[in-house]
């Protein structure tokens, strides 16, 4: 789901480290910088990065430019290869199996440690070759006159995710507004210290 669907979930930020001026003609070259690689063809488990808006197949932004007026929009694409474990049992049971058999002939019976490690990593490089990533897509909506960006994803794995590539990517340090972080930004102190003095309601019957 995305800003483009009938209804999206997200997770607003604000930015906490001032903006360089400078910063907005380079923005499009650190999303390049910082673009989506595919992993189709390589034994990676994961990979992330910055795609273009319009389409998420497109890593130099020939589509479309991501200013659009006083917004920079983008998107994080998120791949991930997903190996059932049952899939990963068999395969490594029948890595063990030949295994012993090898040993078997050689008259010897005992498998260390550190050669089962190594078979279970060849098992994981074999299965790797044999499924392939699954995409995700991830808008973001960064408005430039409100200081604050908003991320299609309610995910605590991908928010973090996300914190951690929009800080190196840009070198911009991002808060979560929490309904607490957004009253901090509203209230004076004397009312923030009233709010930190309330009690929640317990709505449940008590016992």
């Amino acid at each position: 789901m995305g800003f483009a669907n009938s209804a999206c979930s997200f997770t607003r930020f604000r930015i906490l480290d001032p903006v360089p001026t400078e910063l907005w003609s380079q923005i499009p070259d650190k999303l390049k910088q910082f673009a989506f690689r595919d992993i189709d063809d390589i034994p990676e488990m994961q990979a992330q990065g910055w795609v273009c808006y319009e389409d998420m197949l497109d890593t130099e932004w020939v589509t479309a430019p991501p200013q659009k007026g006083a917004y920079i929009v983008f998107s994080l694409r998120f791949d991930i290869r997903r190996i059932p474990a049952g899939v990963i049992k068999k395969h490594l049971a029948v890595a063990l199996r030949d295994e012993k058999n090898r040993m078997n002939e050689q008259g010897k019976t005992f498998i260390s440690r550190e050669r089962k490690k190594e078979l279970k990593e060849q098992v994981m490089l074999r299965l790797r070759a044999r499924f392939l990533p699954i995409p995700s897509e991830f808008n973001v909506l960064w408005s430039i006159d409100r200081n604050e960006v908003w991320f299609a994803s309610t995910q605590n794995k991908m928010i973090d995710l996300f914190v951690e590539e929009f800080l190196k990517t840009f070198e911009l340090k991002l808060e979560q507004l929490t309904p607490y972080n957004l009253a901090d930004s509203m209230l004076d102190e004397e009312s923030l210290a009233r709010l930190d003095q309330l009690e929640a309601t317990q709505f449940a019957p008590l016992s």
